[in-house]
């Protein structure tokens, strides 16, 4: 009998394990992320859940180069590095709540 008493103790941890999920998941939807290059020359900030981007900045003194391949290349550093942080911030998150197993149709 105690085999039916453990699975229902099973269940009811993998059911508190998905209302986790989804608190987490709510959260990184209200947050940002932000990536940059350059020493700060360029920065980005996306939306943590899509990715969406919120905001670009230059400094005035990347524009000032007159180097729009330099422009470029900065411009995509800080999106890759915004996305890079972006992951890591979702999977850090995410590994507190399941203690990093990975668990398929939990999420």
């Amino acid at each position: 009998m105690s085999g039916i008493g453990d699975m229902g103790n099973l269940l009811k941890q993998a059911q508190e394990m998905q209302r986790q999920v989804k608190q987490v998941k709510a959260d990184l939807r209200a947050a940002s992320i932000a990536g940059s290059a350059g020493g700060g020359a360029v920065e980005v900030e996306l939306s943590q859940d899509r990715h969406e981007v919120k905001r670009v900045t230059l400094k005035p003194e990347v524009l000032a180069s007159g180097d729009p391949a330099m422009v470029e290349d900065l411009c995509q550093a800080a999106f890759q590095d915004a996305l890079r942080r972006a992951e890591e911030a979702e999977a850090a998150a995410l590994g507190r709540v399941t203690g990093g197993m990975q668990l398929p149709g939990l999420f």
